[in-house]
């Protein structure tokens, strides 16, 4: 598992220094747990690691990993179920060390570090179903890893005794800057690499499809996870470290709710 930058921890767990009530149906969850995923989107390469769960909502701090990134920060509803907000998160980068491809051909890593932005979140209900929208934008704090957009929509599906199943969407942007962090090949990177110089644009990186799950094991305990799958889409997908247009991920873990 890649070391977590510190400044990020400490952000991230800012949240918890305050102590008050989370709403009713979003209960504070911390855990762990292992998840499956691929060295980065569009490597053929997967990787199994250690991830926690958190998840807290406080009246006006927040942290949670169970909306995407691991993410924390300040949050306000200026009106009733929807919230405005300001957030810093995880970014994973790109380990050479995890993917075949990138040793081969003997390239760099793009080191993780942490993003900062904005977001609105919408909260509702469609007859029984719990709906969940989210609209980000996150600054890599390194200008040259560029920049994201995404668009996530959560819908609870099913629930009976102590199952309780949502499907999860999202599509996501990322500018130029971001494109070449991960997908771009520098002239040099060509010549010592053997692999044609490649510069990608902006526009739409991803979609995602998914399956959230959650089964209560006991009164303060739950097993959860996720399943999803994730196309890219443009320059990402053209691009010469791209080996796997569409991958998958999956995540188990146990959390105690508070």
């Amino acid at each position: 598992m890649k070391s977590f930058p510190a400044r990020c921890f400490i952000l991230l767990l800012l949240p918890f220094a305050a102590r008050a009530q989370a709403p009713a149906t979003e209960a504070t969850l911390l855990g762990a747990g292992a998840r499956s995923r691929p060295a980065y989107d569009g490597s053929a390469s997967q990787v199994l690691e250690a991830v926690p769960v958190v998840r807290y909502y406080g009246p006006f701090l927040f942290v949670r990993d169970t909306r995407g990134p691991l993410e924390g920060g300040i949050h306000f509803e200026f009106l009733h179920g929807l919230n405005a907000g300001v957030q810093v998160a995880y970014e994973h980068g790109r380990s050479t060390s995890e993917s075949d491809l990138l040793r081969e051909h003997d390239l760099p890593d793009v080191p993780a570090g942490c993003s900062y932005g904005g977001q609105l979140e919408w909260n509702t209900m469609v007859g029984p179903s719990p709906i969940d929208v989210i609209l980000r934008a996150r600054q890599n704090l390194k200008a040259d890893q560029g920049a994201q957009a995404d668009l996530r929509l959560t819908a609870g599906v099913f629930q009976a005794g102590p199952f309780a199943a949502a499907v999860v969407g999202q599509a996501t942007w990322a500018n130029a800057k971001s494109n070449q962090a991960i997908y771009g090949i520098t002239a040099q990177e060509a010549v010592t690499s053997g692999l044609p110089a490649f510069q990608p644009g902006g526009g739409m990186l991803t979609d995602m499809l998914g399956l959230l799950w959650s089964f209560d094991l006991a009164k303060h305990w739950l097993l959860l996870g996720n399943l999803q799958g994730m196309r890219l889409h443009g320059d990402a997908a053209r691009s010469p470290l791209t080996e796997r247009r569409v991958n998958s991920s999956a995540v188990v873990g146990v959390a105690c709710r508070f």
